[in-house]
């Protein structure tokens, strides 16, 4: 089963994301990834998550979305040209100057930064692709990982709608 990406535009108001959860669960559906932001308009929220499913099951979505009320736009952006970022942040225990130097050189292949150092233990930052956190992840599995914290997908497409549908109006002498 595939993963597509939803964009999906909200009105903020109280419990809207709940119902968007139930939503999914009455009909069965798992969402792997699910971010919750203030949207470029004011009193309103973008929700981005990630579903498995083919295409008529994101269409069936799509259209459950829209019968709530408080939803007003919601985009498939699966194979639209996107900019997509995690956030990860992890808590390694360390044990010394030894660890300590090795963990922060893998971090710097993984373009990871710092976060916190304590007495024992380091906090690091990682922003990138579920892919790049796996396998940083994979790589300093050696170490004792004391606590894990992650954001879901967030998402924005490289080209507006709304500057399409501007450009194919404009005439051009």
């Amino acid at each position: 089963m595939k993963n597509n990406t939803l964009s999906v535009l909200v009105e903020d108001s109280f419990g809207v994301l709940s119902r968007i959860g139930g939503l999914f669960a009455r009909r069965g559906f798992n969402i792997e990834s699910l971010a919750v932001g203030q949207a470029e308009v004011e009193e309103k929220s973008r929700v981005t998550m990630v579903v498995g499913g083919d295409d008529n099951i994101v269409v069936q979505l799509t259209n459950q979305l829209y019968k709530l009320i408080d939803v007003l736009k919601v985009d498939n952006i699966t194979k639209i040209d996107c900019v997509e970022k995690e956030l990860m942040l992890m808590k390694i225990y360390t044990d010394g100057l030894k660890d300590r130097t090795e963990i922060i050189q893998v971090a710097g292949a993984f373009k990871a930064e710092v976060a916190d150092l304590g007495k024992i233990h380091t906090i690091l930052e990682v922003r990138g692709s579920n892919d790049k956190m796996s396998s940083l992840t994979n790589i300093l599995d050696k170490f004792e990982l004391i606590q894990v914290a992650r954001t879901g997908k967030i998402s924005l497409t490289r080209s507006l709608i709304k500057e399409e549908k501007l450009l194919s109006k404009l005439v051009f002498f």
